[in-house]
């Protein structure tokens, strides 16, 4: 029968409760047809929040339930559109432990719900007539109250009176939840807390507090203690009695009741209990985990079902990690990071050029030499930057293939690393999405726009500035003393003889000149300068070597396996993101998805755009320019989340479905539970796993030496990290995005293929020949080498998707990555030591809260040390 109340055991309260009524005939009598539909059989239940009927559907020939306001009340707006609120909060939950609810009728002037008929009995009148449950049943009804109540959570629907007189059993013992009648949605402004049963209530709803998926969780604890004792928790005759029961924190445990009851049941009961709703399970799944031989997630993918993200949080291990494995991936870390300073002094750029001047004392250098050069107006805007001097690296690679051809660059002229600073009598805005100007963005268009570029021991080797656009002197202009650039660029000029002028200046002049001469420190090498000036002033500067290619006529080539990757790289990118537009728009279609992860993940994305704009970009007094700057920010911040979203969207059903595991920790972390154990130690293996491929990295490059091949080309980095610690924090967290995509995109390749073929390892073969693709090249010239490096780089991240999920993934691939693009050095003289210290603390520091999350509270060292 459908969910009869029992007033004489419980007092219901809320909004428009009463004092139950004593008991009265019913209004309808039976064999009465209603609506012209549904004919009446008894009166089955009645109690403060209506009365129930059975019936007949003569339209659909199947028994109902039909359940009425009751007399008095039937009228009450506020009862009524409480009546409303049941059939509509409760048609969300679709579930098999759930009543379902199916229309709204009407007859006589009175408004009835009509509901699936349970055929058996509340568990309240069972529990009265037998006592306690045994054992093994009752830890059936258990999961099955948690399967449904987490259903109900996962629509974002309290139930706020969950007891043992609205769960119904039938005849076969099969749980539904019903009387949904002081349920409401999570969100919603009605959420008072002084609704319910006070039997059933939580501490905080009886001081007050509204209702919660806590205050759920900890009614669904007093009903288990009643299935597994045969009676209540707390047994109070007054509501007064009931709050000094609970302010006492007094409660007899269930093993007291009940000798030979599994601790695991206890355990998760008094869990439940806790007079602080933090201290409670996450979710109704996590207490069905907690039960003896629970393992829900394996029951839903044994029925065939998609598991929901709750569900998913809470399977999985929640113990300790192993104390002695943390230590050893700690100081895997830590040792790593050691020897990949060591590597970095020996196979960066950066420490390969002479590198002593701050960037500070090269723009005061660069502003002396715009000065001297007669450009001493106040500019409006400045801006500076560094980088790699490209063509001069790969001129020494392709013509000395030496073990010891970088050797040079630390002492010769020609320093690899290039600082520019740019004056303009306006503000600079680039024609890119990039809100930062670069050395030749916005275009040199402005008068009196003046750039300059000097080595890193701040020489000048490039100038360029532009003419005025109106001149109306007619006065001649004074003889171009040309002196001043050459002992800028510390040339000597006496070594150098005129020559035709061959370069053209990419600004307006009056007058050209070039020179020829020895490059000093390597006279056989011949440099040629090539300069211009308008009335008298220099506009433009250049140093020519054997190595300069006249960009604006050629494109540098490229080799066709480059060609080729670039193209697959791209084919196969494009071929992805379709997939996951497609498979997004499904998904959303048919209501699949994880969407509240999806948008706590997308919020989250977003901050860290807004918050890396914050760090990184050139603020300005100007309003209008810096709101500019802003919305060009978080207009392309949102079209990255956008990307991640839709990946997150597409993807996530299908690893729910076929590989659920990949998401314990990462479902975890998305529902708040930051300092979970799983998560911990996810976070500990990713980070160990990007030191370790960023060493193998390394030494791959140097494995061509090894037959003694030429020395590895140095390695890039982002320069952002050398301009600044606001700036290098900028570059930090524009590397989780990034992370976070490549993590996603390997995922759904794996995940898909999985899905095809049903097969892990032939998901794993096709992952990493995929991620394969976009790391070939990067250990040398050579072939062999290149795929050994790409089959490694790519199953070690694989291999960590496939055994430690998702978000071992995504921290192996940020950390990597910083590595990568960040600046490391043993080094403590060197200019950017400190940023080099911070950024190992910051790698450390992460490990070092996985390690501490992992062990869930227990000695960090475990008795890895003899007991006293």
């Amino acid at each position: 029968m459908p969910v009869p109340n029992h007033p004489e055991d419980d007092l219901t309260i809320g909004p428009g409760a009463q004092t139950p009524a004593p008991k009265i005939a019913a209004r309808f009598v039976p064999g009465a047809v209603l609506a012209g539909r549904y004919r009446l059989v008894a009166l089955v239940g009645r109690g403060g929040m209506g009365e129930v009927y059975r019936a007949d559907d003569l339209t659909l020939d199947h028994p109902v339930a039909l359940k009425f306001l009751p007399d008095g009340v039937a009228h009450d707006p506020a009862r009524l559109a409480q009546f409303h609120n049941e059939l509509r909060i409760a048609r969300q939950v679709s579930h098999k432990n759930v009543c379902r609810l199916y229309d709204l009728g009407d007859a006589d002037g009175r408004q009835f719900i009509t509901m699936e008929y349970v055929d058996g009995e509340d568990l309240a009148s069972l529990l009265r007539r037998i006592g306690r449950l045994p054992q093994d049943k009752a830890v059936e009804i258990a999961r099955q109250l948690c399967a449904g109540l987490a259903a109900a959570h996962e629509r974002g629907v309290l139930h706020r009176d969950l007891k043992p007189a609205n769960i119904m059993l039938d005849g076969e013992g099969n749980v539904r939840i019903a009387d949904f009648g002081l349920a409401i949605a999570d969100s919603s402004d009605d959420n008072v807390a002084n609704a319910g049963t006070p039997q059933y209530m939580a501490p905080e709803q009886l001081a007050g507090q509204p209702a919660s998926v806590k205050s759920d969780l900890y009614a669904l604890g007093l009903v288990l203690f009643e299935i597994f004792t045969g009676r209540r928790a707390y047994d109070a005759k007054t509501f007064n009695d009931l709050v000094q029961l609970h302010q006492s924190g007094t409660i007899a445990t269930p093993s007291s009741v009940v000798r030979d009851l599994d601790p695991a049941i206890e355990r998760v009961i008094l869990r439940c209990l806790a007079r602080d709703p933090a201290e409670r399970p996450a979710s109704a799944l996590a207490v069905a985990a907690a039960l003896p031989g629970g393992d829900p997630l394996a029951a839903a993918l044994a029925a065939g079902e998609t598991p929901s993200p709750e569900m998913v949080a809470a399977a999985g291990a929640t113990s300790a990690f192993n104390p002695l494995i943390g230590v050893t991936l700690m100081a895997v870390v830590v040792a790593g990071l050691m020897g990949l300073a060591m590597l970095c002094d020996t196979q960066l750029l950066v420490a390969r050029a002479p590198l002593d001047t701050s960037i500070d004392a090269l723009e005061g250098r660069a502003r002396d030499i715009v000065a001297t050069l007669g450009y001493a107006e106040r500019p409006v805007d400045t801006a500076r930057g560094i980088g790699s001097y490209g063509e001069y690296v790969n001129y020494v690679a392709r013509t000395n293939r030496q073990p010891s051809r970088w050797d040079g660059l630390a002492t010769g002229y020609i320093s690899p690393l290039r600082f520019w600073y740019r004056s303009s009598p306006r503000d600079m805005i680039p024609l890119s999405t990039d809100t930062a100007p670069s050395v030749n963005d916005p275009p040199h268009v402005i008068s009196n726009m003046v750039t300059v570029v000097l080595d890193t021991r701040g020489r000048l080797s490039d100038l360029l500035a532009v003419a005025p656009q109106l001149d109306t002197s007619a006065a001649a202009a004074a003889p171009t003393d040309w002196t001043p650039l050459f002992t800028a660029a510390a040339l000597p000029f006496a070594e150098f003889h005129r020559v035709d002028s061959q370069w053209t200046p990419r600004v307006y002049a009056d007058e050209r000149a070039a020179w020829e001469g020895p490059m000093p420190g390597e006279p056989a090498t011949r440099l040629r300068v090539e300069a211009a000036a308008y009335r008298g002033k220099a506009v433009s500067f250049q140093i020519i070597g054997p190595w300069t290619t006249p960009t604006r006529m050629q494109q540098t080539p490229k080799t066709t396996s480059a060609r080729v990757i670039a193209v697959i790289g791209t084919a196969l990118a494009l071929l992805l993101l379709a997939a996951a537009i497609a498979l997004a728009r499904y998904n959303l279609r048919v209501g699949r998805g994880d969407r509240r992860g999806a948008w706590r993940l997308a919020l989250f994305m977003l901050g860290v755009f807004v918050l890396a704009w914050a760090f990184g970009a050139r603020h300005r007094a100007d309003l209008q320019v810096e709101s500019n700057d802003f919305f060009i920010a978080v207009a392309l911040a949102l079209l990255n989340v956008g990307i991640l979203w839709l990946l997150y969207v597409a993807l996530e059903p299908y690893v729910r479905r076929y590989c659920p595991d990949l998401l314990f920790s990462w479902s975890r972390l998305l529902g708040g539970q930051i300092r979970d154990p799983r998560v911990g130690r996810d976070i500990l293996i990713g980070v160990a796993t990007g030191v370790f491929v960023t060493i193998a990295l390394f030494l791959f490059r140097l494995t061509p030496m090894l037959s003694g091949g030429p020395a590895p080309v140095p390695k890039p980095i982002n320069y952002q990290f050398l301009l600044g610690s606001r700036y290098a924090i900028a570059a930090v967290l524009r590397i989780v995005p990034n992370a976070m995509q490549n993590a996603m995109f390997t995922t759904l390749v794996f995940v898909v293929t999985r899905a095809v073929t049903g097969r892990l390892w032939a998901a794993a073969a096709v992952a990493i020949a995929f991620f394969g693709i976009f790391v070939a090249g990067e250990a040398g010239d050579s072939l062999l080498f290149n795929v050994l490096f790409s089959a490694l780089f790519s199953g070690a991240f694989v291999f960590t998707l496939m055994y430690f999920g998702l978000l071992a993934q995504v921290a192996a691939f940020f950390v990597q990555q910083l590595l990568v693009n960040g600046v490391l050095t043993a080094d403590m003289s060197k200019m950017y030591a400190a940023t080099s210290v911070w950024l190992m603390l910051t790698i450390a520091g992460l490990a070092a809260f996985g390690f501490y999350a992992s062990r869930a509270g227990q000695p960090l060292f475990g008795h890895l040390l003899p007991r006293e």
